[in-house]
């Protein structure tokens, strides 16, 4: 994963109680108990804290970690704020 990793572990762990222990590349929101209600406050929590419009319907359940962090490294590098 890439320099999002520890920031995506972060809110996941702090605000949704993930255990750290099931963060994984691979994890989805899905296998982490993420509902969709939870995904879209993932969402906002990542737009307030990195400027990123990444809205639930990007953050699709079936994404893994590693493809939520590359879309969301992508759309910082592209200006999608």
């Amino acid at each position: 994963m890439n320099t999002l990793h520890p920031k995506i572990a972060e809110v996941l762990t702090q605000t949704f109680k993930v255990p750290a222990e099931d963060i994984r590349p691979d994890s989805t929101m899905d296998s982490l108990e993420m509902d969709s209600l939870a995904v879209a406050e993932f969402a906002v929590i990542i737009k307030e804290h990195l400027g990123v419009d990444a809205d639930a319907d990007k953050l699709y359940k079936d994404a893994t970690l590693a493809e939520i962090s590359a879309f969301i490294g992508g759309a910082a590098m592209s200006g999608s704020r």
